[in-house]
């Protein structure tokens, strides 16, 4: 993905249009991008309206209710699939007998939440870093690709453990997962910026604006944050779903959220005992992360080909090639 964002174009082939309107266009011509993004959309609404929806289904996520499991079968829910009813849309916790659907839609706001900071993290700190690294001298430019080197190869799941092992237990342990995935995540979208800082400050434009006093800060706002704003962009909506794997997974090994908590993660973690007794408590968080990931990969290399047509595309599910013609 880095490689195809950093690759130069020949320069034979028309530059694209440029602008919202040509890029809508060409984001419109991709049916598979469009569905990705209806269930992306999906998604945030029932994260966001979550405490709504377990009201209207007259629940909560952290309420125990021992009398909806079988103590005699070791916490089995009671009835067909997992204890599904009208009170209880899509069953009960094992064991403890909390709602699943509660669990589900308030896990999605931890699962969703804890990305989206985490992908933000990264790019705030990318792209000051790119950015100082491109525009500075060679010792800065040296000193700055050396430590992008070291994060590349920093393990998150060492990293988590040790700061879970200094940080106080009241810390927040969203915050905390956000954290850590944003402060060892970032090397790529800082070696996209300082090759495309590389690039842009040997323009004209920045030349010039150079030679008429602007500092650094000023070229960089004014002449290359614009330019940087489509890798960067493309970049984050990629990466997005992958720190939503990342939370997932420590919280599956024990080490992200905790309970009461609810993630999606911390789920399938608890969920792994239970596969044969209560499968749909194990299918339903796994079936939702698969989704997600999927929508927003598809919708990321939709945004990608969009801003850069003349990218091609890993993903040709659902692309109308006479419409990405047209656009």
């Amino acid at each position: 993905m880095a490689e195809a964002l950093l690759a130069e174009e020949a320069g034979t082939a028309p530059a694209p249009a440029s602008g919202a309107g040509p890029f809508w266009r060409r984001l419109r011509a991709r049916r598979a991008a469009l569905v990705a993004a209806a269930v992306v959309a999906l998604l945030v609404l029932v994260a966001l309206a979550a405490p709504l929806l377990a009201g209207i289904e007259g629940q909560d996520p952290t309420t125990y209710h021992p009398d909806l499991v079988d103590s005699a079968t070791g916490g089995v829910p009671i009835g067909s699939f997992g204890g599904i009813g009208a009170d209880h849309w899509l069953g009960v916790e094992p064991l403890t007998g909390r709602d699943l659907f509660a669990r589900v839609v308030h896990g999605a706001r931890v699962s969703l939440g804890v990305a989206l900071a985490a992908t933000l993290l990264q790019v705030l700190i990318g792209v000051g870093i790119g950015l100082a690294a491109g525009l500075g001298n060679r010792f800065v430019d040296q000193a700055l690709s050396r430590v992008t080197d070291v994060v590349v190869a920093l393990p998150v799941m060492v990293i988590a453990l040790g700061a879970l092992a200094v940080v106080p237990a009241s810390f927040p342990r969203p915050v905390l997962i956000a954290v850590i995935i944003g402060l060892v995540g970032w090397s790529g979208i800082s070696k996209i910026v300082r090759a495309q800082t590389l690039s842009l400050k040997s323009r004209d434009h920045v030349a010039a604006a150079r030679l008429s006093g602007w500092g650094s800060w000023q070229i960089a706002r004014r002449e290359l944050l614009p330019a940087l704003a489509a890798p960067v962009i493309t970049y984050a909506v990629l990466l997005f779903p992958s720190n939503i794997v990342v939370e997932a997974a420590l919280s599956f090994l024990g080490v992200g959220i905790k309970p009461p908590t609810p993630s999606w993660g911390q789920m399938l973690s608890d969920a792994d005992t239970w596969y044969q007794a209560a499968p749909t408590y194990l299918l339903i968080p796994a079936l939702l992360l698969f989704v997600t990931v999927l929508a927003l990969t598809v919708l990321g290399e939709g945004v990608r080909t969009a801003l850069d047509p003349r990218a091609e595309s890993r993903l040709r599910i659902g692309t109308g090639r006479k419409k990405e013609a047209d656009a």
